[in-house]
Order: C-alpha cells, then sequence, then structure tokens
C-alpha cells in the first residue's frame, strides 16, 4: 500500500493545493495445470474514487523455468476480468486449461475494456514448439463473456458464447437477442463450430421462440430482436424455410417488408446464409 502527497501550486495568491491521496495495491494471481504455471500481476490505483488498473504483466513457466515475462497487449484503461470477478470457484478472468486436447495447456487472461455494454476480451497464449515461445491471440466476446465446456467429453474445450453482432442490430440493446454462439481454439485461433452442436442450438431456439411468447404479451413489445436471433438458430439446424414462415406468419407490423429484407442482409453478411 502506498499513499503519495502531491501539492500544486498555481497562480498567483494561491498558497497550495493538496491532492487527495493515491492508493496503490499490488495484486498477483496465480494458475497452474501440470507443469505450465501463470502468474498475472497488476497494480490497483484508486485516486479520486476512480479505480484503475497499471502494469498489467504476465509470466509463464514451464517445468519451473520462466519462459514468457512481458506485459499483454491492453489498453491502458483496460482491466483484468479477474479483478470484477472476485473469488469464483473456477477462477474464472484468468486460469491455465488444455484447450485442444494435445496435454500442452494454453493460458487465458480475460480482459474488459469498460462501458456499459462493451467489451470483454480473452487473451490466449499457447506454445509454439517450432519457436519456443507462447504466441498470443485474441478473442472479442463484445458484453457477453462465454463459458467453458466439453459437450464432447474428448478433452477439446468447447468456448459457449452468443453472437454479440446482434446487438443494437434491429433494435435497442435491450431488446435484443443473441444466437448461440460455440467455438474452439484450434491452431492458434478461434473455430465457430457451432453447427456441429444441433442439440445445443435446438435448445437455444426453443428458449428464443419462449422468449418471443413471453415479450409479444407486453405493450408496446418490440420482438424484432427476438426474432432475428431465433431465425439465426434455425439456420444454423438448417431449417431457414421453416424459420422464415414463422416470421412471415407472426410478424405484421408496417415495417415488415424492411424488417425482412435487412434481416436477409444481415443474416448473409454474418455467414448464417450459406
Amino acid at each position: 500500500m502506498m499513499s503519495i502527497r502531491a501539492v500544486a501550486l498555481v497562480g498567483l495568491g494561491v498558497l497550495g493545493l493538496v491532492a487527495l491521496p493515491v492508493q496503490a495495491e499490488e495484486v498477483t494471481k496465480t494458475a497452474q495445470q501440470g507443469s505450465v504455471k501463470a502468474e498475472l500481476s497488476y497494480e490497483k490505483v484508486s485516486s479520486d474514487g476512480i479505480s484503475q488498473t497499471r502494469n498489467v504483466r504476465l509470466k509463464i513457466y514451464r517445468t519451473g523455468q520462466s519462459v514468457f515475462n512481458r506485459s499483454p497487449s491492453v489498453n491502458e484503461y483496460d482491466r483484468p476480468m479477474i479483478e470484477l470477478l472476485g473469488n469464483e470457484k473456477d477462477d474464472r478472468g484468468f486460469l491455465v486449461r488444455d484447450l485442444n486436447g494435445d496435454k500442452d495447456p494454453e493460458v487465458i487472461a480475460d480482459m474488459f475494456t469498460g462501458g456499459a455494454h462493451c467489451c470483454r476480451y480473452s487473451l490466449i497464449y499457447h506454445y509454439d514448439r517450432d519457436q519456443q515461445q507462447y504466441i498470443e491471440s485474441r478473442a472479442d466476446w463484445g458484453d457477453l463473456g462465454y463459458r467453458l465446456r466439453d459437450f464432447d467429453r474428448d478433452g477439446k474445450t468447447e468456448f459457449y458464447s452468443a453472437d454479440d453482432r446482434f446487438a443494437y442490430a434491429f433494435t435497442s440493446y435491450a431488446a435484443s437477442a443473441f444466437p448461440i454462439q460455440i467455438l474452439r481454439f484450434e491452431n492458434g485461433k478461434m473455430v465457430d463450430v457451432t453447427r456441429q452442436y444441433p442439440k445445443q442450438v435446438y435448445s437455444d431456439a426453443y428458449q428464443l421462440w419462449q422468449h418471443y411468447q413471453e415479450v409479444k404479451a407486453k405493450e408496446d413489445a418490440e420482438v424484432k430482436g427476438v426474432l432475428a436471433a431465433y431465425l439465426a438458430d434455425k439456420y444454423l439446424l438448417g431449417q431457414q424455410e421453416n424459420g422464415w414462415k414463422q416470421l412471415e406468419s407472426v410478424y405484421q407490423e408496417s415495417d415488415r417488408e424492411d424488417f425482412f429484407a435487412k434481416l436477409r442482409k444481415f443474416l448473409k453478411d454474418a455467414n448464417y446464409a450459406q
């Protein structure tokens, strides 16, 4: 813990202004799987009631030997998610985990840029045996985040999330909905494997349709966001024709043609329509 008291002399006749103390707390988090251990350190700085994070640094050890010691690629105001999540049982926000089943764990450091609806992202470090060093990759989640799953129980981890591109696409954020998105970390990058999990997609589509039934019953209901996400799930299931029939049946508002045209283009640009 450190306190700094500064005195500023400004202008004529001003004897001095005493600034509020700046407090900095050193924080170090550790995570380990097998012979791979990681340390994430940073300073929590509070000044004038505002909390910031600075001097973020990541260290990675393999069998006790330091092989990575540098600052992650973060912006000035980005903060480690682990600071905001607290003491979660699974230590979400910072962990070491074998993501692809090759017995060589990756390091995941989740970050938050701040703001009401944005943004969360993950910095993932995988070991390149040819270069004998860790390579940094980035996965962006928008406002939604993710959960780690192993749907196939094959030792390969899936990132269970939703498609943040639907935020504000057809309505306000509060009325937006998001179709399921499942990704896997392969060869140093995120790969969308959502279509490989029809059971999970079907469940998501069912929940979205139930949500639509609830929303439409409200006064001044705004349903376009929910219907757009539902139709995206139907595309993922290969049931887009049935999905369009449902939308054409239930959505009869005056902007119907404009909404449908915009939705068709959006789904094509977002690679739902193949």
